[in-house]
């Protein structure tokens, strides 16, 4: 996951602040405000295969590090809790 400088951090922070104040309550709409920050990101691109490729590695790297930071730790949380599969055990 690329962390931003600062700056960058503080430019985007109206961003964060609208997406506390109005979250997202479904899936569909999470997909919705990512699919407008696509669009936002394309509209002031030179829509070249380039900014579509970064654009589709950005998605990949967001779902990859939500897995490893989020959903991995749940994951083995439930193993502990609930025990692992007998072949998985090493």
């Amino acid at each position: 996951m690329p962390y931003v400088d600062d700056q960058s951090r503080a430019d985007l922070e109206l961003v964060s602040l609208a997406l506390r104040e109005s979250p997202p309550a479904t899936a569909g709409e999470l997909q919705y405000v990512i699919a407008r920050a696509i669009a936002e990101f394309m509209d002031m691109s030179d829509k070249r295969y380039q900014d579509m490729n970064d654009v589709m590695g950005a998605l990949s790297g967001a779902q990859q590090e939500f897995y490893r930071r989020v959903v991995a730790p749940y994951e083995d949380s439930c193993i502990k809790r609930n025990g692992d599969i007998p072949k998985y055990i090493n």
